[in-house]
């Protein structure tokens, strides 16, 4: 865990002692089942974690906003009548796109200065860009007296990361930052963002997150052209029956439809999304039920599916799942995120977490060169004041 005074103390040393700094808190995020779904208004089963993004933060009497953080060496300051002008391709610009769209809202910005610090790995798939959005976004709505509510800022959020940073991701990461609960997972539908916050019993079983540590970067990856063939996928279907996303689709109903779609690959991208969806629901009514078994199955058969018809796994994540299956005790494991690396989860009994992590490991290591890391997923709250 971060230590928060260490932080405060290295807050005043970069910006000096003048008044006492606040510090905000928002969680990354860990996908259970319901990947690549959120985008395309359908279902999606993600949870808070304890590990997250820190922010201390103090105005300050200048017109300007100074950035720093403990993980990235790059550091800025950027005057307020430029907020919404984006600093080559740096992590400020997550901050920076949530300020902007504040101020769209009719915030009434000052100057202030700003110390992020993260203990979610960067660029694992546990939403790191999501946590530094809402954290910005909770803080500032908080010292501004902007009165706006949690909801709001989730989407303000997600609007910073579609138009200011260019990544057209759905709303699930920022949702589940903001929304999160302690020891619940989050079942939300993202069209209409209905969502219920289901308790995460795991019986005698444990998270564990297992980062592939292959080296990606999201806004390069094929996520917005994954995105591209399912509003193709739409468009085809269109031609018979008028819907806005494939998540409008029951299994069923999509099976009496796929002959609209006469390439291929779009068709099965869409066969992943729309049984996707039907994976969740089943997933809820599984962990609901206490059926921890059935809920595993799912995870697997989501992790075959985001392989076989959504492509978007790759021999990194594929070898963690193919040799999880091998190990006693896992009884799911699938990729969590967007892919082309990052992490998987998996449900592993609780006496077998020390042999799952070994075994893993060595066969991991044996098979790609890249050393894994393991995290004992803790669920947590949402955004919030420390």
């Amino acid at each position: 865990m971060v230590d928060i005074q260490k932080l405060k103390d290295e807050f005043i040393s970069l910006y000096g002692s003048n008044g006492e700094p606040e510090v905000y808190f928002a969680p990354g995020r860990v996908n259970l089942i319901g990947e690549h779904t959120d985008y395309n208004g359908g279902y999606v089963f993600p949870c808070a974690l304890n590990y997250g993004t820190y922010l201390v933060v103090r105005p300050n009497t200048t017109r300007i906003i100074r950035f720093a953080s403990t993980n990235f060496d790059f550091k800025t300051e950027v005057p307020l009548d430029k907020i919404s002008e984006k600093v080559d391709s740096q992590w400020v610009n997550y901050p920076l796109g949530v300020m902007n769209e504040l101020v769209d809202q009719g915030m009434n910005m000052e100057g202030i200065d700003l110390l992020f610090s993260g203990d979610i790995p960067n660029g694992a798939g546990l939403s790191s860009s999501a946590s530094i959005e809402m954290v910005t976004a909770y803080a500032l709505n908080y010292i501004f007296k902007v009165k706006l509510s949690v909801l709001d800022l989730v989407k303000i959020s997600q609007r910073a990361e579609n138009e200011f940073v260019g990544m057209n991701c759905g709303i699930m990461d920022q949702f589940a930052v903001g929304m999160g609960k302690k020891d619940h997972a989050v079942f939300l539908n993202c069209d209409t963002l209905e969502y219920d916050l289901v308790p995460l019993v795991l019986q005698d079983y444990r998270l564990i997150i297992t980062n592939t540590n292959k080296k990606r970067k999201l806004t390069d990856s094929k996520y917005n052209e994954r995105r591209a063939e399912c509003e193709k996928a739409v468009a085809y279907i269109n031609r018979k029956r008028s819907i806005r996303n494939l998540g409008e689709l029951s299994l069923a109903e999509f099976e009496q439809l796929q002959d609209l779609i006469p390439d291929e690959t779009i068709l099965k991208r869409a066969y992943h999304v729309v049984s996707e969806d039907a994976r969740v629901l089943e997933a809820v009514h599984a962990l609901k039920t206490g059926d921890l078994v059935r809920f595993g199955k799912l995870m697997f058969e989501s992790h075959d599916s985001l392989r076989d018809n959504y492509e978007v796994t790759g021999f990194e994540l594929d070898t963690l799942v193919e040799e999880a299956r091998k190990i006693p005790g896992v009884i799911g494991s699938r990729m969590t995120g967007a892919g082309f690396g990052g992490c998987t989860v998996s449900l592993v009994k609780k006496d077998m977490t020390g042999p799952f992590m070994e075994q893993l490991e060595k066969a991991y290591i044996q098979k790609t060169g890249l050393n894994p890391d393991f995290y004992l997923a803790e669920v947590g709250d949402g955004a919030k004041k420390i």
